[in-house]
């Protein structure tokens, strides 16, 4: 795995873009179109709901919340397989799965579980027109991310896991993802994504080490994503980004200045991913911010407003980051 050179580009082939938004709407009247593929509430959204295009990510956040929405073109099918949630239509696959810790044995055996089953699930339940789903972005939520001491790190037992059983869901290689602490005590593993029939292209940060070469230090097995994956349809799904330059955090315990480093790298990526995206930018995305002080969302928000005044209003979450010594991460979605 390495840059984006080296791998074929797969923007030429036909996929419509996903359009995803954030929606002020109750999660029952989002879903009760035909054209939505999945709805991710977040903080005072409903547990849960009997749809399997519905998740639910206890990250809180300091006001009304508003629903992520995904929608594609119309006739989206959804099911149920085993603890595998899923919905589909022409040209877009959405799965979600929920691991209980304990049940598996451990953080790292969830995670394990969870890749495995979402692999081999995969390789059995291909799109309507028969192609296989290529997996393009991964989301991971877990409780207490930075609890434990060196390798007994939950990160890093997670890490472990997911690196055992990934071998189904990458088998075009690395996608886009995202692992990001939760703080409600539920010890029971989210993992979510989106595939397309239309395999993405990895892109690489020339600002960063591609981080599944990380060295030791970080834990006993890398982490295994690409910095974000360019679609098909040309758009750029980007990985949980922050203040990492080569492989090492910067200006620790300096939010703001870790939100400048962020989006430095956040310009890196959409230019290495071409000219296209890159002169789309940051303001043509939709965009989660996840800070590990809620104190901070005021300052962050108002450096966003002032620094990039054309960037619509992203989603602020409060959680735990990877990495004890970030406070700040971002992700996104190219429209």
């Amino acid at each position: 795995m390495s840059s984006t050179e080296s791998l074929p580009s797969q923007s030429s082939q036909i996929l419509p873009r996903l359009q995803a938004e954030y929606v002020h709407a109750s999660a029952e009247q989002v879903l009760a179109a035909d054209d939505v593929l999945a709805v991710i509430g977040f903080a005072d959204a409903p547990a849960q709901l009997d749809d399997p295009r519905y998740l639910r990510v206890d990250l809180q956040s300091d006001g009304p919340t508003p629903l992520e929405v995904w929608r594609t073109g119309a006739g989206v099918r959804s099911g149920r397989h085993g603890a595998l949630n899923w919905s589909c239509a022409q040209d877009y696959l959405f799965f979600s799965i929920e691991v209980d810790e304990q049940r598996a044995g451990g953080v790292a055996a969830a995670a394990e579980q969870a890749y495995a089953e979402i692999g081999g699930w995969l390789e059995t339940h291909p799109l309507p027109d028969a192609r296989p789903a290529h997996v393009l972005r991964l989301w991971n939520y877990l409780d207490a991310i930075n609890e434990g001491e060196g390798d007994d790190e939950r990160y890093r037992q997670f890490c472990r896991g997911r690196a055992r059983g990934i071998v189904g869901v990458a088998r075009a290689g690395y996608s886009a993802a995202t692992a990001i602490g939760r703080r409600d005590g539920r010890r029971v593993l989210q993992v979510y994504g989106l595939a397309a029939g239309v395999a993405g292209t990895a892109i690489e940060n020339p600002r960063q080490v591609s981080a599944w070469t990380y060295p030791r230090q970080y834990g006993p097995v890398a982490p295994t994503f690409a910095r974000a994956t360019r679609t098909g349809a040309n758009q750029l799904l980007i990985s949980g980004t922050a203040a990492v330059v080569g492989h090492q955090s910067q200006h620790v315990g300096d939010t703001l200045a870790q939100l400048d480093e962020t989006l430095r790298n956040l310009d890196s990526l959409h230019a290495a991913a071409g000219a296209e995206i890159a002169a789309r930018g940051m303001a043509a995305s939709l965009l989660k911010v996840y800070l590990r002080d809620p104190n901070d969302k005021i300052a962050v928000a108002d450096t966003l407003a002032r620094h990039r005044p054309a960037l619509s209003t992203p989603l602020v979450l409060f959680g735990d980051i990877c990495r004890d010594d970030l406070c700040i991460e971002i992700d996104g979605i190219q429209g």
